[in-house]
């Protein structure tokens, strides 16, 4: 990549940053963001170059949504969505896709979704439902084989870009099978009905909707072409369902110092040490989280799935939610009450950040995975609440 994709990004922000206090207001899908991603090939970043992407490493991704995010968000967040889609599609290599086995008319599917997206497609995440977050164990949403395809019923929530996106990443348990989860990229259309559901406190942008299925789609939309590989996934790839959040709100925080420094230079509020010390510890703080989403990043490019790196992929998404939380606050307290009007940057940024420690997993979860490990048990096992 890619100096074009991080070049593409800084380019992007600021057009986001003008258009978000709009979409933030009224709720709105920042269409006109995602036109500039489409124009810019960053629908791209995560496909392989043989399929006419940009073959960003997830390091290379990081760094590509931290500033997507300084931006605007909520469009970080739901291109992080889609980044998690192709990156994970992307990742399986011949060696994986013969240890899962994986048959060869999947991976010529999976092919055609990814260049696809290299085409100006995009993918949204419909895996949550309603009193079972996204547990994949818990799902309700169902489906059963039919005469050439497969048939899907249930209703997700927290779609971000329902309504919006060319396909969505549908998990679903088999209906002959309960413990059997697989997932499929559904084709935006007919079977699909968006629920107008979102109306947040923060990332409000989002337009994450309920979405209800009662679909049919061909056989080749199971991805990976073999059934019961959702849960297999989540434990080898967990950097995309736990920490590509993680850059989103490290943008997020960045964006909230940048808010904050503009707004004390023009009321001449620099002056004041204990203004200054909140601005300082405060990027410091962002600082902080960064360098360790870099370090996850980094150990993922080069050992995913392995003990080690997933232990810095849970500590990345636990900073940098807590961390955006509590730079914005801090930094909101510093600039004073005129910064809590509606409509002023910081307003809006002290809200998104605080959907970061929300996010699957949630901070509380992160730091009960990181202290049983801390412990030498074993996370995914031994926690009081199965993480998938």
């Amino acid at each position: 990549m890619t100096v074009q994709a991080l070049e593409a990004a800084r380019r992007l922000a600021p057009r986001f940053a003008a258009r978000a206090a709009e979409h933030d207001r009224d709720g709105s899908f920042p269409a006109e963001d995602f036109r500039d991603l489409r124009e810019a090939g960053l629908f791209g970043l995560m496909v392989p170059r043989a399929l006419g992407g940009l073959g960003a490493s997830f390091a290379e991704y990081a760094s590509v949504a931290t500033e997507l995010a300084r931006g605007n968000g909520a469009t970080a967040l739901v291109f992080n969505m889609h980044a998690s889609v192709t990156g994970a599609l992307g990742a399986v290599t011949e060696e994986l896709a013969e240890a899962l086995g994986v048959p060869d008319e999947a991976l010529a599917a999976r092919d055609r979704l990814l260049t696809a997206a290299a085409e100006g497609s995009w993918y949204a995440v419909a895996m949550s439902e309603r009193g079972a977050g996204a547990r994949l164990s818990q799902l309700t949403t169902a489906y059963e084989a039919t005469d050439g395809g497969w048939h899907l019923k249930g209703s997700k929530t927290f779609c971000s870009g329902a309504g919006h996106a060319d396909g969505y990443l549908v998990a679903a348990r088999s209906a002959a099978d309960q413990s059997v989860v697989s997932q499929f990229l559904v084709p935006a259309g007919d079977g699909l009905t968006v629920e107008p559901t979102w109306d947040s406190l923060g990332m409000r942008a989002t337009s994450s909707h309920d979405l209800h299925l009662d679909v049919t789609v061909p056989t080749d939309r199971l991805l990976g072409g073999v059934e019961g590989l959702a849960l297999v996934v989540a434990q080898l790839m967990p950097h995309w369902l736990v920490a590509s959040y993680a850059a989103v709100y490290v943008g997020v925080a960045r964006a909230a110092i940048d808010a904050a420094a503009e707004h004390l230079n023009a009321r001449n509020l620099g002056g004041l040490p204990a203004v200054r010390a909140r601005l300082g510890r405060a990027d410091a703080a962002t600082a902080a989280a960064q360098l360790v989403v870099a370090e996850a990043a980094r150990r993922v490019d080069e050992a995913p799935g392995d003990e080690e790196t997933n232990r810095w992929v849970w500590r990345a998404k636990l900073l940098a939610g807590t961390t955006a939380a509590e730079v914005a606050a801090s930094v909101l307290e510093a600039a004073g009450t005129s910064a809590t009007r509606r409509g002023h940057p910081l307003e809006r940024l002290y809200r998104d950040a605080r959907c970061g420690s929300l996010h699957p997993a949630t901070s509380d979860v992160c730091a009960d995975w990181l202290g049983i490990a801390a412990l030498g048990g074993d996370p995914d096992r031994d926690g009081s609440a199965p993480r998938w």
